[in-house]
């Protein structure tokens, strides 16, 4: 059975994103194409040509994330009704990425003991992407 892919919509910022994204989980950002850049660039409006059509980034544990800018004519409306979650075997590695994710967004939960890890906490990234980290998950 296929596995979902997150495919993250931005509003004209997914290049950073994805950059802070490599950064902060790792992995290597393997496409990130603009619409000037891609085959469809002679059919692309001007004004959507810097935005990024296709952007993907495989974490280091084969993990896969896509994203791209919503086209400008599309109202952009944030993500909502979805967190991404991460789960790390130690609690130190759960700290040390939510700290991360966490400069200049809004931290919702503050990381503490839950009874399915020894550490967890939610956040709300600068770009606007919704978090959860997990540290050391225990057997429930």
């Amino acid at each position: 059975m296929p596995q979902p892919i997150p495919y993250l919509a931005f509003d004209g910022n997914c290049a950073e994103a994805v950059r802070f994204y490599e950064r902060v989980l790792g992995g290597k950002l393997e496409v990130l194409m603009s619409g000037a850049d891609s085959p469809m660039a002679d059919q692309m409006p001007k004004e959507s040509a810097h935005r990024i059509l296709h952007a993907r980034l495989v974490l280091p544990d084969g993990g896969v994330l896509y994203a791209g800018d919503a086209p400008t004519h599309v109202p952009y409306e944030g993500i909502k009704g979805v967190s991404f979650t991460l789960n790390y075997d130690t609690t130190a590695q759960a700290q040390k990425v939510f700290d991360a994710l966490s400069a200049g967004g809004t931290v919702t939960m503050a990381m503490q003991p839950a009874f399915w890890a020894k550490t967890w906490g939610m956040l709300v990234d600068r770009f606007g992407t919704p978090w959860i980290v997990n540290g050391e998950l225990l057997p429930i």
